[in-house]
């Protein structure tokens, strides 16, 4: 078999820059090592930048997400008992956020490369991509007891943090930048509406918690956990108590219980492989950098690489031009580290650390007291939350 870009991974990242060379013509192949059953099951963040709006009209596949997708004005910021709102729109210019679920973005995404009659290959084993150093680059594959060949023009590695995509580099090519943080994030999904029309971001002395939705009736919480904690030690109940005690009182009020039908528990961290390019293999999304989700930053990252990366094919195929390809890595791992930064600021000033102390705690009731109180302070806040310019 043979197509001109090979994408590996079939989550959003791979998806929509798919969708995007479709609509102007370009072949693409995806491989996903996963069934299709299980990709569409995984339950991942849900607040889309504007610019990751626009970049699914621009791929046709925006329908549902108008339809159905929340737009957000503002957040608002909760400690020292009370709610603090940052005003989105006013402070940007009219700018503003969509609530709308990364699996939802996939299913829609499926959809209009099944309606396309594009190849995705699921369940793909054993992927080994070759000669990516050279003018021929192409992958072997096992499926069905077979071994299969893909030779292509381009590789996109849009498979993720564990994929092959990265692991395929040699080490020497790569430079990794990385954080840990010592907590994760205990999250559950429940059919309930959520305690407010916008997101709350919480911090208390118990920790932080996270008052986020899917839908108008299905809720997504938040609370920090200490490294190590195992879901199984949180029933409902408890989760539901430990949530409106981080909580102010009028927005724990809101908080509607009701049974979870997914919790689990996210580690926490900062990283970065730089860089994006090695010959004609191109990393993408989270194959290349995770941040934490307290900026939402993650699925916006990757769609903003697949912008640079798409307008570059697009120039390359059109007027036969290197230059956007060749940019790619430096354009995208800039807004990059932009949003690394965020995230790790925002994730900094809403955590208890084990060291945060008294000392630490003052702290960051100043920072918090400046940022609500400050325009200046208050709009670099809302600038990086409804995405830096590309």
């Amino acid at each position: 078999m043979r197509t001109q870009i090979l994408i590996v991974g079939s989550g959003p990242s791979g998806l929509l820059l798919g969708q995007l060379l479709g609509t102007i013509g370009v072949e693409t192949v995806i491989l996903e090592r996963s069934s299709r059953e299980h990709v569409l099951g995984r339950v991942r963040a849900g607040v889309l930048e504007q610019g990751t709006v626009e970049l699914l009209e621009e791929a046709d596949a925006a329908a549902r997400l108008h339809a159905e997708g929340l737009p957000h004005s503002g957040i608002s910021l909760a400690f020292d008992q009370r709610l603090h709102r940052i005003d989105l729109e006013a402070l940007t210019g009219g700018k503003h956020v969509t609530v709308y679920g990364q699996t939802e973005v996939t299913h829609d995404l499926m959809d209009k490369r099944d309606a396309a009659g594009l190849t995705t290959i699921y369940e793909a084993a054993n992927v080994t991509l070759n000669d990516f150093d050279g003018e021929a680059p192409f992958a072997t594959y096992d499926k069905d007891g077979v071994t299969h060949r893909i030779d292509c023009d381009f590789i996109a590695g849009c498979d993720g943090y564990h994929g092959v995509s990265r692991k395929s580099v040699p080490e020497r090519a790569l430079k990794t930048f990385e954080r840990h943080y010592p907590f994760g994030w205990l999250g559950v999904l429940a059919e309930v509406p959520p305690a407010d029309h916008e997101l709350v971001y919480a911090n208390h002395e118990r920790g932080f918690a996270l008052c986020s939705m899917r839908s108008t009736h299905r809720s997504r919480y938040y609370v920090q956990c200490p490294e190590g904690d195992r879901v199984e030690a949180w029933s409902d109940d408890r989760f539901w108590d430990e949530l409106r005690r981080r909580l102010p009182e009028q927005t724990a009020a809101g908080v509607v219980t009701g049974p979870s039908f997914e919790k689990s528990i996210a580690p926490l961290r900062s990283f970065v492989a730089e860089p994006l390019r090695f010959g004609r293999l191109f990393l993408v999304g989270d194959a290349a950098h995770i941040v934490p989700p307290t900026g939402a930053k993650g699925l916006n990252l990757a769609a903003s690489d697949v912008r640079y990366l798409f307008t570059g094919l697009r120039d390359y195929y059109r007027e036969k031009s290197h230059a956007g390809i060749d940019a790619y890595s430096g354009k995208a791992l800039a807004r990059v580290w932009k949003a690394v930064r965020f995230s790790w600021w925002m994730t900094t000033m809403l955590h208890r650390f084990p060291d945060t102390g008294d000392f630490g705690q003052r702290i960051q009731e100043a920072e918090l007291d400046y940022l609500v109180h400050s325009r200046a302070a208050s709009t670099a806040l809302a600038e990086n939350y409804v995405g830096l310019p590309y």
